[in-house]
């Protein structure tokens, strides 16, 4: 809806109105803004429509057995009054969304995050998060030998563990098909982070937004709850 274009319709109407009361009262005349009155009221008329008034709301004008013109500004102005405000009700109206607190994900992931992302750093404070996780990931299962996505992929393999290859598993009954789905899952989601997005944060340039880089590092979170609450299993 064109809110301004309304506005100002409502507006003129009201102070055409006017006019015409003072016109008649002093000169007994008033013929021009009479008929602009009757012009404008179904554009009027619409326009309290379309803003939810009900329709015995909406008449503005009419005549009485003399030929005298009754005007009902009141619906005019509680439009121009729902217009002038309706921008706000968006905003300060609706119902409060929930908060993303960084301070609150995995400690991983904002432990290393903090300090660039309090200099406005965010896309490094993302790679930060991700090299973090790797390095807890390695820390966990011993090795040195893989990292990132691949390491991602070997450590929640769903694949019996080897010599030197232990594996992570979610906690729970393994034959359980809920566990094995997260277990596949919980691999998906992290191989899928560091391709699509530790992979940007190290190679490309320009900055993340501050929304976009809050997500990347929420998912991470996600992925190192996963990866802290697993189990490490190693071959007999």
């Amino acid at each position: 809806m064109d809110r301004d274009w309304m506005r100002n319709r409502l507006v003129s109407f009201d102070k055409t109105a006017e006019q015409y009361w003072s016109v008649r009262q002093a000169q007994d005349a008033g013929a021009m803004e009479r008929r602009w009155l009757f012009e404008a009221e179904p554009t009027v008329m619409k326009i309290l429509s379309m803003l939810g008034l009900r329709a015995e709301e909406t008449v503005v004008l009419s005549t009485d057995g003399w030929g005298g013109l009754q005007i009902n500004l009141d619906p005019v102005q509680r439009g121009i009054g729902i217009l002038a405000d309706m921008e706000d009700w968006a905003t300060r109206l609706a119902p409060d969304s929930p908060s993303l607190l960084a301070d609150q994900m995995h400690p991983w992931v904002w432990d290393a995050a903090r300090t660039l992302w309090e200099s406005a750093h965010y896309r490094a404070a993302v790679h930060a998060a991700a090299t973090s996780i790797n390095a807890h990931l390695q820390n966990k299962l011993s090795r040195r030998d893989l990292s990132d996505a691949k390491l991602v992929q070997e450590a929640l393999s769903d694949k019996a563990p080897e010599p030197s290859k232990p594996r992570l598993r979610i906690p729970g009954d393994q034959s359980d098909p809920g566990v094995q789905t997260r277990q596949r899952g919980a691999m998906q989601l992290g191989q899928g982070a560091y391709f699509a997005l530790r992979n940007p944060a190290a190679h490309e340039m320009g900055e993340l937004s501050e929304q976009e880089a809050l997500e990347q590092l929420a998912t991470f979170s996600i992925v190192a709850r996963f990866i802290d609450q697993c189990q490490v299993v190693t071959s007999a």
